[in-house]
Order: structure tokens, then sequence, then C-alpha cells
């Protein structure tokens, strides 16, 4: 998944989350409502992939400078790191609802930005409005949900909301190819964002705030009546004693890290050897996530289409709608063997996955470079000389030129497959909408991005594989285990430092994708993250234990102990020393 993780929450949970709804439809009412944020949180991370294709088409000045693309993509991620981190002050200072009404405002306020925008640097700014109200969401919705939520059926309540994200990334492509053949197409992929924004502030204004966040604030009163609409009344006294006993902990937990800045409180937390051997393992499993390369497939998968030889914005878009569906059935399948197989052997498994289909994806676009149709001269003339393109008519070696060499040295040339067969010689042009248009009226396919190619739907094969390898390891087990490595009184902090390393790897790979794509071409990127994904394999087998089963205390002991793999571990027990422990809730 891109930014998220599914909590740990079996087939059982999920029955008694259906049966108790069904007798309380105001804890669905209110589930739902709260979880329309990750609807948006997916759906605004997944369309600006097809929105980019038209975007390029309305200016000229984002089809020929890819920094420019990168840049519209990656500012909902720079933007997400500053809004978790103004999140987590609003929700301590406002409460949960306050925030997610503020993170609607900024889903809005972006939507009809971008719908609206004369230029690309006012889509930019749109796109900054979209990424604080995803990094908002990102934290609020299921701290909300969790919060206001039967004990019983929180874990399954929490996991649809991180279903409703990956929905949402589906939604996103149905609705991009819905406006192919609308006027206006991108302003309305965009814009239509702002609709669900907007029910879910109209929703939010009838429920209530977090029972917890009002009894911190000791607003007990309201707390309970809260509580009262949540539980059967035989069991809300018992729930009061438990939220107080709960909250009491909480503050004399935060007491025990002190009252220093982030500074002091990571020195200390540095200064651990348990905390230390956490953080390394948390942090670095979520820069992981982001290095085998998942987020430049969600943000630019219509992209990839193109670059595998599939010329049509809309045949990219349909095509997409696949990698999309696949990632959230991985994500369905991750919630019932994660429990069952173990965080850590999921994580080894995922990357095996991983680490071979993008070695395929690798040998498959070279080949499909090597194999891409010649430059016709006589072709290429017929356009005119203002109309070949201008590198191709200096260049020495021009008879040896190919589609791939037509594309990859500049954005100011295109490729004109031959109408009768595209695997056929064809023309090398000035790149604009004039010789776009004159191509297309002689019965050509018109190629700015990738090559003509019979390779394509093996490309197309070999990117399904691979996020159905992903997701189920890779996509929500960082996330799990970040849930349960830290000693509590470190938690909140470790898992907010290990968030943002996520999102800040997130930013890097969206921010570099296609330049590296320009400058190294397609098969040696994806090589190169096979390279990243076989680091990520070596760190997970030396420096990640496994937690599944474990109580926190137990965690506590494997990482104070030092944690060895096989065959590294000989000589020692396998399991730890098992003493009675308390069990930390």
């Amino acid at each position: 998944m891109v930014e998220g993780g599914i909590p740990n929450a079996d087939a059982a949970e999920f029955a008694e989350c259906f049966k108790t709804t069904w007798k309380h439809p105001y804890i669905m009412r209110l589930a739902l409502s709260a979880g329309i944020g990750g609807l948006l949180f997916g759906y605004d991370t997944g369309v600006i992939s097809g929105a980019l294709l038209y975007i390029r088409d309305d200016f000229p000045s984002v089809d020929k400078k890819t920094i420019l693309q990168e840049v519209i993509v990656s500012m909902a991620v720079a933007g997400a790191i500053f809004g978790a981190a103004v999140g987590g002050w609003i929700n301590d200072r406002f409460g949960r609802k306050m925030s997610i009404l503020g993170a609607d405002f900024l889903f809005f306020a972006g939507a009809v930005i971008m719908a609206f925008a004369p230029n690309p640097e006012v889509i930019i700014v749109g796109r900054i409005f979209i990424g604080l109200g995803v990094g908002m969401a990102s934290m609020t919705a299921p701290l909300y949900i969790s919060e206001a939520s039967p004990a019983r059926i929180r874990g399954a309540l929490v996991s649809m909301n991180a279903l409703l994200i990956t929905g949402g990334q589906f939604l996103s492509y149905l609705i991009n190819l819905a406006f192919t053949k609308v006027n206006g197409t991108w302003r309305w992929m965009l814009g239509v964002a702002g609709l669900p924004a907007l029910i879910q502030f109209i929703l939010m204004l009838s429920l209530p705030e977090s029972p917890r966040w009002l009894y911190r604030k000791n607003k007990t009163n309201e707390a309970i009546e809260i509580l009262r609409k949540l539980y059967p009344e035989d069991q809300v006294e018992r729930e009061v004693e438990a939220l107080r006993e709960s909250v009491e902990n909480e503050i004399a937990e935060e007491g025990s890290i002190g009252n220093g800045n982030m500074f002091t409180t990571l020195g200390k937390a540095w200064g651990n050897v348990v905390v230390r051997r956490g953080l390394i393992a948390g942090v670095g499993l979520q820069v992981a996530q982001q290095f085998v390369g998942i987020n430049s497939v969600m943000y630019y998968s219509p992209t990839i289409v193109q670059l595998a030889g599939f010329a049509s914005n809309k045949t990219a878009l349909a095509l997409s709608l696949i990698t999309s569906g696949l990632n959230a059935v991985g994500s369905i399948v991750s919630i019932f063997f994660v429990d069952r197989a173990g965080r850590r052997r999921l994580l080894i498994l995922s990357l095996f996955g991983i680490i071979f289909w993008l070695i395929v994806l690798f040998i498959v676009f070279n080949l499909a470079a090597i194999h891409s149709p010649a430059v016709s001269k006589l072709d290429s003339a017929k356009f005119g000389t203002n109309g070949t393109c201008p590198h191709y008519l200096t260049a020495p070696d021009a008879s040896k030129w190919s589609c791939m060499t037509c594309l990859k040295g500049s954005l100011d040339c295109g490729f004109c497959a031959n109408g009768g067969n595209r695997l056929h010689p064809g023309a090398c042009l000035a790149s604009n909408a004039g010789m776009k248009s004159s191509c297309e009226g002689q019965h050509g396919e018109w190629f700015t991005r990738g090559c003509p190619s019979s390779f394509g739907f093996l490309a197309l094969a070999g990117l399904g594989l691979y996020i159905i390898c992903y997701s189920p390891g890779m996509g929500s087990c960082p996330w799990l285990i970040n849930s349960e490595i830290y000693p509590l009184r470190y938690r909140g902090f470790c898992g907010g430092l290990a968030a943002v390393a996520n999102w800040v790897a997130n930013l890097f790979v969206s921010l570099t994708f296609l330049s590296l794509t320009q400058a190294l071409g397609s098969a040696y990127t994806f090589l190169l993250f096979a390279g990243f994904s076989f680091l990520s394999l070596v760190f997970v087998y030396f420096r990640v234990p496994e937690t599944k089963g474990l109580q926190f205390e137990e965690v506590e002991k494997l990482l104070e102990r030092g944690f060895k793999p096989w065959p590294f571990n000989k000589g020692e027990r396998n399991s730890l020393e098992m003493q009675p422990v308390k069990v930390v809730d």
C-alpha cells in the first residue's frame, strides 16, 4: 500500500464487526463517515497518475519538462509530511473531529484550486493543499475510528479504513477512465474529489468527538454519553473504568520520557538499546517499503504502461486498473495471512517475489528497447524538414536510429509508428501537437513515452505480479511491525519518526522516478529498484525480528538480547525465556 497499513484483525473479528454494526448501525455510521478520509487519501494519491497524462497534453511546458511532472506528483507527498506533523498538534489541541474537518477543508480547497487552475504552478499549489489534507487524514481517521469504536471490533473497523485507502486508489482509476471523453478531462478528475470531502464535512458535524480525547480534556460527562451510544448499558461502567485506567497510564508513560524537545527525546530513545534496535528495524522497514519502487508504480502507472508500448491515454488508464485492483486484493489477502505466516516470513517471501519480478521487468523492457522499430529516413522526410526531429537531422549515426533512440535523447522528439504495422520502421518527428495530428491523420500511432513493442503485455503481467508480491508483505507488514516493536513509553514518538521516514522516502522516489527513466531508461530503472530490494532483503534478514504472537514485554526482551537470524543463532534458544510478564495494553 502507498502510506498506511492494515491493522491486525482476523476473520473472526470481521464476523463480530458485521454482527455488532448490524445491531448498532450508529457505530457503522461513525466509522464510515470518518472512513471517507481514507477514501479521499487513496483517491487523491491515485488520481494524479491518470490526470498527469492529460495535463501534459494541455500544457506543453509540463510535457517538455520531466521535473515539472515530478513536482506536480510529489508536492502532495511534501504537503503530507507537513500535514501529518501539524495534524498531530491539532489532534491533541483541538480534537480528532476538528482535525478531520480541517482535512476536509483542505481536500475541498485543493480540489477546487486544481479544477480551475490556469497554469501548472496553480496545480502545484492545489496539490500542496491536497497533501496537507492527506497528511492529516492519514493519521486522524484511523485514530478517531479506533478511539470511538467498541474494543472487540476496533481492529476490523480500522482495517476497513485501510481498505478504503486502496479502494480510493482503485476508484480514482475508474473515474479517470470515465472522464477521458469529457471536455476538461483532468480538471474533472482532480475536481471531483471535492464532493466526498464536502459530504464528510457535513456528516462529521453531526458526529461526536472521540471519547478518549474528551476524557483527557476532563470532559468526563460528554465522554460517558458517547460511550453509552457505543456499548450496551451493562458494559458502560466497565468501559469508563477501562478508559480512566488507560488515560492515566498514558499520562504516566508520557511523563516517563520527560517533556523535553524532540531532539532531547530522540537522544533518550537512541541511548536506550531496546529502542535503538527497534528504531533501526522500524525506520529501515519504512524506507525499504518505498525504495522497492511501489509508489513509482502507483503514481506513474499509466505512464509506465505507455513506456511498455501502449500509446493511447485511454488504453494506459484502462490497463492501469489492473495494478490498482491487484493492490487492493493484496491488502485483503494480508489481513488473513499476516498472523498465520508471520510478519518476518511474509516480508522475506514478498521481497524475493519483488526482486524476481523487477528483474523480469528489466529483461522485458530491455528486450523492448533492443527490438524497437527502426527510424525510416524516407518516412521522416514525408513530414518535411521542419517536421522532422532536429536531433535526428543532425545525428551522424541517424541511419542506426530506432524509436528508442528517437525518444530517449530528448523530449523534443516523437515517433510516428507505421499505420500498417506499428513494428515496421516509422518516422522520428518534432514533438508537438501539429506533428501528432499529422501522424494520426496518416493513420499512424503517436509515441512520446515508449515505443511500439510486442512485449507490452509481458511487461503488464510482470507489473501485476510485482504488485501481488508487494502488497501482502512489504505493503502492510512495515506498518504492523512499527506498531509492535517499540516500548509503550516511546511508541508514539518512534512510530511518528518511522512514518515521517516513510513519507520522506516516498517524496524522494516520486520526485526522481521520471528523471531516472529518462537518464537510465525504463529497464535499468527497474534494475536499480531490484538492487534496492536486494539490500532490503539483506536488511530484513539480519535486522528485523519476528513479532508474531509476542506480548510487548516479550518484544522488549528480544530486542534487549539482540536478534540473530539462522545460522548465526546456533547455540541460543530460538524462543524467549518465557517468564511471567505483565501484559501491556
